[in-house]
């Protein structure tokens, strides 16, 4: 989609009364003479305070910039909110953006390239979570994006129930595992019926969303045996299937497990210090099974900087994207979120200081990263996953139908998505 369409897209979505509440007072606090560079940011809870102190911090600690945060609801949310300021002219300088929508707003060309941005390419990033380990062929293009919040999927059993020594390895143990924990009044597994587990099963059981060669085939029989497993655990009656969409079922699938009602669950790295803190029993964090072989998508968000942002605005945020990427902030960030250290320096400083060896499941989804799959550079890959596939995935397990018929189907929208 080429510029002039984005932009048009966007003003269809309404939303304008956001760019007041984000833009309209962002200097209220700031000491005079500073220059002032909003940041839209998607979380609350405890990553917002965390977030929260890391602006402090870097307001404190120099005196030409005045940094401010301004929430915008999650992921979802913000990003209709970015799209609507884009088309306005007041988009901000800097914001986050999940991965799957980056090849879309770089084909827009509404990003900001990096490359010639001071240090952007000595970043000491985690090969698996920079521009060119998160997407397929991201080294060959211009650099539009820095990793921030990134994540991978992982598993959580309840301590007190699931006491084998290691993880299940296959889908086959996971199985037998769902089974063996189920008992009247609590499900031995749950997972949100999302786009992101099961491009994790896609990828375990050998199949890719997109093709090499760029053809959208939602990983074909892969596709259709991720789909089925699902079904298989939901009609035996042995993984609970969490009412709601996006992360209204993470969060009930999350009250599920603390509850006790579901044993075993698939989430985020980025819950662990919530249940863990919640739970009244002990939390394990444990990697996700391999099928044919192991994989697990990436996840979470990058930095990105708005091209029509004002430069000196943009040269300002820059500065604070270094400063959040230094080893002290990022090792701070890391720890009280769960989120991944983006930075080997950052897990070195954790590594280090005994944070790991403490903290044993914080270090499950950065082992993870061994095995992690980029995403294609797609610029409909956003589309597909939320106008076509999410859509297919909740029908097929809550109806019963065939999931070779449903992804046929998907896959048909998809192709004409990805024109």
């Amino acid at each position: 989609m080429h510029r002039r369409a984005f932009l048009r897209s966007a003003a269809a979505t309404g939303g304008a009364a956001a760019l007041g509440s984000a833009a309209g007072c962002a200097d209220r606090e700031a000491p005079r003479g500073r220059v002032v560079v909003p940041f839209w940011f998607m979380y609350g809870g405890r990553n917002r305070a965390t977030l929260e102190t890391l602006v402090t911090r870097f307001n404190r600690g120099q005196g030409e910039v005045w940094f401010r945060a301004v929430f915008q609801g999650d992921y979802f949310e913000g990003l209709a909110k970015l799209r609507t300021a884009l088309a306005a002219g007041a988009a901000p300088p800097l914001t986050h953006v999940v991965g799957e929508v980056v090849p879309y707003l770089a084909e827009a060309g509404v990003l900001e390239p990096l490359d010639h941005y001071p240090g952007a390419h000595e970043l000491p990033l985690h090969p698996a979570l920079g521009q060119a380990g998160s997407f397929r062929g991201g080294e060959q293009r211009p650099l539009v994006v820095v990793p921030f919040n990134r994540s991978t999927p992982i598993a959580y059993a309840n301590g007190r129930i699931y006491d084998a020594p290691a993880a299940p390895a296959t889908w086959l143990e996971l199985e037998q595992t769902a089974r063996a924990l189920t008992r009247p009044g609590r499900f031995g597994f749950g997972c949100p019926i999302d786009w992101w587990y099961w491009a994790a099963l896609v990828a375990q059981a050998g199949g890719h969303v997109v093709e090499l060669d760029g053809a959208v085939t939602l990983g074909g029989d892969a596709g259709v045996a991720a789909l089925g497993f699902w079904q298989k655990l939901v009609d035996a009656g042995v993984m609970k299937q969490p009412p709601g969409r996006d992360y209204n079922a993470w969060e009930q699938l999350s009250q599920d497990f603390l509850a006790g009602r579901v044993a075993m669950i698939w989430s985020s790295t980025a819950f662990v210090r919530y249940l863990e803190e919640t739970a009244d029993f002990p939390v394990r964090a444990l990697p996700l099974p391999r099928g044919v072989r192991a994989a697990v998508p990436t996840g979470g968000t990058h930095f990105v900087l708005l091209k029509s942002a004002a430069q000196e605005l943009k040269l300002a945020a820059w500065r604070f994207v270094r400063f959040v990427l230094e080893a002290d902030s990022m090792a701070f960030w890391a720890s009280e979120t769960g989120y991944l250290p983006v930075t080997t320096e950052a897990a070195g400083r954790l590594e280090a200081n005994g944070f790991f060896a403490k903290h044993p499941n914080y270090r499950v989804a950065l082992d993870q990263l061994s095995v992690a799959e980029p995403w294609p550079w797609s610029k409909s890959l956003f589309r597909i996953q939320r106008e076509v596939v999410q859509p297919a995935l909740e029908a097929a397990v809550l109806e019963h139908l065939d999931p070779g018929v449903a992804l046929a189907r998907a896959q048909k929208l998809a192709q004409v998505s990805a024109l």
